[in-house]
């Protein structure tokens, strides 16, 4: 049962070294900031909404920096064991298995913990000594201590768009980060990201961006969030298969974002205005 537990815990992060460089479009000053707070091995937060390259950022910072990455993808049932590791059993030995964060803080690597709101609040203390001048990691069930790796760092990201009593960071741990504020590039370097990862003409491109302006302005009646630019970049590569463009975005962006028929409604007519 252990070793079924491990290998789904598996599927939801993974270690990389990219070989190729990611494609990246800075928007303001997260790459002088990121750069500076690692060499000082300053623990850090990308706030942002879904879907604005928080994710690409965290790839093409390691990329640009040399260092492997572990990416661990948040969620509600994330224990502690799932970050530091568990004993499993192996040709009728028990063995011990390093989990994500352990592996990071033993290589020096970058651990990205992406979504951090949605793991467990007593889960999420694990990593507190690890974000002050200690840089230590304790694994209780091996009665050992982990001195960090010069070259480790720690990186959550945070949605303040979800924010509840339920979900958000307790300042315990958010006043351990510094914080990179992240949003949707502005309209024409959206473009040019869009067109590039969707691998579509830049008018096209910009047509979709002019929708996503639309609808984002239009959240207060209702949207939890504007449609994101990876959602863009999905109805473009829909759009470059040969799905029709209406047809495209519905799927791409609009079914996505809300299933309530009002709302359609009122999305279905800024796509018949755009396109």
């Amino acid at each position: 049962m252990k070793q079924k537990q491990e290998q789904k815990h598996q599927t939801k992060n993974k270690s990389l070294i990219s070989a190729a460089e990611p494609f990246y479009l800075e928007t303001s000053n997260e790459v002088t900031l990121f750069e500076a707070a690692y060499y000082e091995r300053v623990p850090i937060m990308l706030k942002g909404p879904t879907g604005c390259g928080k994710t690409r950022f965290i790839e093409y910072m390691a990329f640009r920096l040399n260092r492997s990455l572990i990416t661990v993808a948040c969620h509600e049932d994330l224990f502690a064991s799932d970050l530091i590791g568990r004993f499993l059993l192996k040709n009728d030995e028990t063995v011990w298995n390093d989990g994500p964060l352990t592996k990071a803080v033993r290589e020096g690597a970058i651990c990205y913990l992406d979504e951090i709101v949605e793991a467990r609040k007593d889960t999420t203390v694990v990593i507190h000594p690890l974000t002050d001048n200690r840089r230590t990691l304790y694994i209780d069930k091996k009665g050992e201590t982990i001195q960090a790796n010069d070259n480790f760092i720690m990186v959550i990201s945070y949605n303040p768009g979800y924010q509840s009593v339920l979900k958000d960071l307790k300042q315990s741990t958010r006043q351990r980060f510094i914080a990179i504020d992240f949003d949707y590039p502005d309209a024409d370097k959206e473009a040019v990201i869009v067109a590039h990862e969707g691998n579509i003409e830049i008018k096209t491109a910009k047509q979709l961006v002019s929708l996503a302006g639309k609808i984002r302005n239009i959240r207060e009646h209702g949207l939890t969030e504007g449609a994101s630019t990876r959602l863009l970049i999905y109805a473009a590569q829909l759009i470059r298969r040969g799905i029709p463009d209406n047809e495209a975005v519905r799927s791409a962006v609009c079914l996505p974002l809300t299933d309530d028929k009002r709302l359609l409604e009122t999305l279905t007519d800024l796509i018949d205005d755009i396109f």
